[in-house]
C-alpha cells in the first residue's frame, strides 16, 4: 500500500464522484497530495468491501471508479440489492444506484433502511477516557449525530491529573440531557467501563474508545446484531482508519488492523463454533472493546471488566478481549456487525505504535494466563497451547499474512516480547488493581 493513503467513503446508492489526489488532511484544516486512496464502498450505508486506488498518475474518473467497484465487488452488490427485492443491473456507472422515485418516498426506501424505531431500546453509551478532550469531545459530537431514537452518553473521567476534560464536557455539552459526565478515581480502562457500567440505564450498554468517530448508522446496527440469534449477549462492531497519513497508520493495519471482514459472524461453543483448533481462545476473532455493545445484565452477572487488565495496568491491555471469551464461555453468543461501522485515529508516530503492539503482545498472554490459571479451562488452553504457538509465529498465519516486506521485523519481535512478559504482568496485574481500587477509595474518601 503507498503511503500516504487517501482515506474516504464511497457511497454508490448516490451518483459517484472521481478520486483525486488531493485532499484535506490532520488537524490543520491544510490539503495533502496522496499516492493512492482506500475507499469505503457502502451501499445503502451498509460496508461492502474496499477499493484501492492508485493516484499516481493524477485523479481517477467517476466513471473509471464505477468500472473498478463493480470488478471488485459486483457480488456483494447484486447479493445486497436480491435481498431489498431489487433486480441488479447489468453494471455499475457514474449514476450509481439511487432507487426511482421521489427522494424521501417511503416506498423507494430500500428494505434495508425500514426500521420500526419503537423496536430499538432505550441505549446507553460509555467512553471511559484519561487526559483527551480533544479526541473525546469529537467522538461525543460524532455519537449525538447517530441515527437513534433514544440513549445517553456517559463519559467517564478515568484518574484525572487535572479538570480539563470535565470543562470541556460542561462546555460543549452542558446544555445536552443526554450528556453525563462520571468521574472514577480508580486508573485503568477496565475501572473506568465498570463505572459506565453501574451508572447505564439503558437496555443495551456500548462501550467506545475515545479515539473513534462513530458513523451514523454505528448505534443502531449495533443494537440489531442482537436479533442476529438468541442468546445473544455482545455485539461488536467494525473498525476501520480515520487517515492513513504516516507510514505507522499503515503498519498498524499490516499487522491485522481492526476490521474483521464484511460478513456478519456469529460465534458461541456449540452450533456457531467456527472449525478452528484454537477456538475459543482465538480471541482476535471476536472485534475489539473500541466498539462493542452488551446486554448489561450479563455483563453485570460476569463480574464486568477484569480490573486486573487493560490500559493502565502492568498488562497494558486485553480487557476487552477477556470479557468477550468470558461471554462465550459462559453459554452466550456473540455477534460481529460489519454495519455496525467506526473510524479510529490510528497512532501516527513509530514510538506510539511500538508501544502499542508491545502491549497487545502483553495483554493477549495475559488473557490467557487467566485462563489457564482458571482450573475450568486450564485443561482446554494447555491442550491447544502448540498450535497458538505455531499460529503465532508462522508468517502465513492468518495473524502475520497481511504483513508486506516493509513491515518493520522489530515490531513482530516487540510483540513477541511483550507475549513472553504477559503471565508475569498478569500477576503482577492482580496485585496491582487490588492495591489501586483501596488507595483511590482513599483518596476519594478525602477529597469528599
Amino acid at each position: 500500500m503507498l503511503t500516504p493513503v487517501r482515506v474516504l467513503d464511497l457511497e454508490i446508492s448516490r451518483p459517484l464522484a472521481g478520486i483525486g489526489p488531493t485532499a484535506a488532511a490532520g488537524d490543520d484544516g491544510g490539503e495533502r497530495t496522496y499516492s493512492s486512496a482506500l475507499a469505503l464502498v457502502r451501499l445503502h450505508g451498509r460496508p461492502l468491501g474496499t477499493l484501492q486506488v492508485d493516484l499516481r498518475g493524477g485523479a481517477v474518473a467517476a466513471g473509471e471508479v464505477a468500472r473498478q467497484v463493480w470488478e471488485r465487488l459486483r457480488q456483494p452488490i447484486v447479493d445486497h440489492l436480491a435481498a431489498d427485492g431489487v433486480e441488479p443491473p447489468d453494471c455499475l456507472t457514474q449514476r450509481g444506484l439511487a432507487p426511482e422515485g421521489p427522494a424521501g418516498d417511503p416506498e423507494t426506501k430500500p428494505a434495508c433502511q425500514r426500521y420500526d424505531d419503537v423496536a430499538f431500546p432505550f441505549a446507553s453509551v460509555v467512553i471511559s477516557t484519561h487526559e483527551r478532550p480533544g479526541p473525546v469531545g469529537a467522538c461525543i459530537e460524532s455519537i449525538l449525530r447517530a441515527d437513534y431514537p433514544a440513549f445517553e452518553v456517559l463519559v467517564v473521567d478515568n484518574a484525572p491529573r487535572t479538570a480539563a476534560t470535565r470543562e470541556m464536557v460542561a462546555e460543549r455539552f452542558g446544555d445536552d440531557p443526554r450528556v453525563r459526565y462520571l468521574l472514577e478515581p480508580t486508573p485503568g480502562a477496565s475501572a473506568g467501563r465498570n463505572c459506565g457500567l453501574r451508572a447505564a440505564s439503558g437496555e443495551v450498554v456500548a462501550f467506545l474508545d475515545d479515539d473513534v468517530l462513530v458513523d451514523r448508522l454505528w448505534l443502531r446496527s449495533l443494537v440489531l446484531g442482537f436479533q442476529a440469534a438468541p442468546g445473544v449477549a455482545c455485539v461488536t462492531g467494525m473498525i476501520l482508519p480515520a487517515e492513513l497519513d504516516t507510514q505507522s497508520q499503515v503498519w498498524i493495519e499490516e499487522f491485522g488492523g481492526f476490521d474483521k471482514g464484511y460478513e456478519q459472524k456469529i460465534f458461541d461453543l456449540q452450533e456457531y463454533a467456527p472449525p478452528d483448533p484454537l477456538y475459543p481462545y482465538s480471541v482476535g476473532k471476536f472485534g475489539s472493546g473500541a466498539s462493542a455493545a452488551f446486554d448489561p445484565a450479563v455483563l453485570r452477572a460476569i463480574g464486568g471488566f477484569d480490573t486486573a487488565l487493560g490500559p493502565a495496568t502492568p498488562a497494558c491491555g486485553g480487557e476487552d478481549i477477556d470479557v468477550f471469551l468470558q461471554i462465550i464461555l459462559a453459554g452466550y453468543r456473540l455477534v460481529y456487525e460489519p454495519r455496525s461501522l467506526v473510524r479510529h485515529h490510528h497512532r501516527r508516530e513509530y514510538a506510539d505504535l511500538r508501544r502499542a503492539v508491545r502491549g497487545y503482545g502483553v495483554g493477549l498472554a495475559a488473557v490467557l494466563t487467566k485462563a489457564l490459571l482458571n482450573p475450568k479451562t486450564r485443561a482446554d488452553v494447555l491442550r491447544r497451547a502448540p498450535r497458538g504457538v505455531a499460529y503465532f509465529l508462522n508468517p502465513a498465519s492468518p495473524k502475520n499474512e497481511k504483513k508486506t516486506s516493509t513491515f518493520p521485523r522489530q515490531l513482530t519481535l516487540v510483540e513477541m516480547g511483550g507475549a513472553l512478559v504477559g503471565p508475569v504482568a498478569y500477576l503482577r496485574s492482580r496485585r496491582w488493581a487490588r492495591t489501586a481500587g483501596r488507595t483511590a477509595g482513599r483518596a476519594a474518601g478525602r477529597a469528599s
